[in-house]
């Protein structure tokens, strides 16, 4: 981890000083849990994120109580929801968190994407990402790195050409109707989704403005394998709840049902275009 939050250090300390207390080394602990040895050292230097089953692991190995533990992991929690802010992702620019966003890409043998506002990154075209990125770092402030940042979407995009993974993108008529970009902009990512759909590892759809939806949810989601992240205009929420996941993709299924694909969203896509106003 880069840039380390001083909660991190702390939840780390506050680590070596339980394991202190029990009277273990990092080398004994990690032989009883079963870890490579340098695993504690990285944790306890918040090196490498602990998560929420190595504390109960911990807990365990430690002879914590279960107020102990649950204490350990609701500060876990707080500075995950801290560090998910934009502000706190984005202090740097968008190109890191691009970056980022690959790495999970590449791991996730299922990326499944609901949009109401914008078209999926893993669609847009550079130009369409250009206007994207420098609205997003007007609206929080952030560091300007709008090339850097198309670059790295667009390194993003091969995953598209792996046939091994499964990419359901779906997204609302609305992206269309109020446009991000310049007309001449729009008509490019148009284009761009209409050629996209014969890519054997890619599902695309569009909800129409007249379809019903099968429930009232006003907000972005992604679901990469077993964890959802809903993104919201000041932050993100990561889930790997197995109900919360089940209900997600639920809701997900039912969209498709709604969904046009295949020569129907080609039809809505080539209606958009040519309503688009000129100049």
């Amino acid at each position: 981890m880069t840039d380390t939050s001083p909660r991190r250090l702390a939840l780390g300390d506050t680590l070596r000083l339980l394991r202190g207390s029990a009277g273990l080394s990092g080398k004994q602990l990690a032989e009883q849990l079963g870890w490579q040895a340098s695993k504690i050292s990285k944790i306890e230097n918040a090196r490498q994120s602990v998560t929420d089953t190595d504390l109960v692991d911990l807990g365990l190995a430690l002879d914590l109580d279960d107020a102990q533990v649950e204490e350990l992991r609701n500060e876990l929690r707080a500075i995950r929801i801290e560090e998910a802010r934009w502000s706190q992702q984005l202090r740097v620019g968008h190109r890191q968190l691009q970056q980022n966003v690959a790495q999970a890409d590449h791991a996730a043998s299922h990326i499944s994407v609901f949009s109401l506002a914008l078209v999926p990154g893993l669609l847009q075209t550079a130009e369409y990402a250009r206007h994207v990125f420098a609205s997003l770092a007007e609206l929080h402030d952030s560091p300007r790195d709008t090339d850097a940042a198309v670059r790295a979407r667009m390194d993003r995009q091969q995953v598209l050409y792996d046939d091994s993974k499964q990419i359901e993108l779906l997204m609302a008529e609305s992206v269309l109707r109020h446009p991000a970009a310049p007309t001449t902009v729009m008509l490019g990512q148009i284009d761009r989704l209409i050629t996209v759909q014969g890519l054997p590892s890619l599902r695309f759809g569009i909800i129409p403005f007249d379809s019903p939806l099968p429930a009232a949810v006003a907000h972005n989601f992604v679901m990469k394998d077993d964890t959802v992240t809903v993104e919201l205009i000041n932050t993100e929420f990561t889930t790997q709840d197995a109900d919360d996941v089940a209900l997600y993709r639920r809701y997900f299924d039912q969209l498709w049902g709604v969904a046009a694909e295949g020569e129907a969203a080609r039809a809505i896509l080539t209606r958009v275009a040519s309503e688009l106003p000129s100049g």
